[in-house]
């Protein structure tokens, strides 16, 4: 099916221009505090710290929000934080997987699990749907960072594992794609090639994706949508495929 990048895409994620900065740093915050948490308040010696704080610069949040966030998560002021993973099928038999950081994980599930209810969607157990996605490291380079060509031949370089690329002048760009475990390394070789790359993380992408169309699609983008509202969420994955025609029928 036709579509751009951003309705085809496998994954809606939080943060983008559409989003309120505020609440944008937020959640970045609590990315970098639980990361500080987990494991030494180093950047250089905490992978995923490292990561966090990397998305957060690409955001341009203020270095100032960054190490406050760093010291709250030493000081063990996020203690009751935890990543939550939470498993659905939407409109249309769609697969979505939900991630959240949550300190109420009762609060977090009731929330999570009504918003499926009232948009024609269902709960399901962990592993019901995870098993139709790859968990993997994703890096976003622009457009400006080389030719398609010349990005591939530095993320074969880096060891990455698959090259997407997007021409859409607007909405397009580089997507590198890694071996779960191969994140840090890929990423960190690609900056010497390539310069910082947009964004860096990890990401459910999915094997395949299932073609929506119809009054399911409007009910879908309600349940997305309600999804990312909420604080806790952190990410929404799914393996839906929308046409643009399908979209400007909704005015998106």
């Amino acid at each position: 099916m036709a579509g751009h990048s951003k309705f085809k895409n496998i994954m809606h994620r939080k943060g983008r221009a559409d989003a309120v900065r505020s609440k944008l740093f937020s959640k970045l915050s609590r990315d970098i505090t639980i990361a500080a948490k987990m494991g030494m308040p180093d950047p250089n010696m905490n992978s995923r710290l490292r990561l966090a704080v990397a998305m957060a610069k690409a955001e341009s949040m203020p270095k100032d929000n960054i190490e406050r966030a760093i010291k709250k998560g030493a000081s063990g002021e996020a203690d009751n934080m935890e990543d939550i993973r939470y498993e659905g099928r939407g409109p249309g038999g769609i697969g979505l997987i939900v991630e959240a950081l949550s300190d109420n994980r009762n609060r977090t599930a009731g929330n999570v699990r009504s918003y499926f209810s009232k948009f024609g969607g269902q709960m399901a157990d962990t592993g019901s749907v995870s098993f139709m996605f790859d968990h993997l490291g994703e890096i976003k380079y622009p457009l400006k960072a080389g030719s398609a060509d010349a990005v591939m031949e530095a993320a074969i370089e880096a060891g990455a594992a698959d090259v997407e690329t997007d021409e859409d002048p607007e909405e397009g760009g580089h997507t590198i794609y890694t071996a779960f475990e191969d994140l840090n390394e890929v990423a960190e070789a690609l900056a010497k090639l390539l310069g910082d790359p947009k964004s860096t993380g990890f990401v459910w992408k999915a094997q395949s994706l299932t073609p929506v169309t119809g009054d399911p699609v409007r009910t879908l983008m309600k349940l997305i949508d309600a999804l990312n509202e909420d604080d806790d969420v952190q990410n929404v994955y799914g393996n839906f495929d929308i046409s643009d025609e399908d979209m400007e029928a909704l005015g998106l």
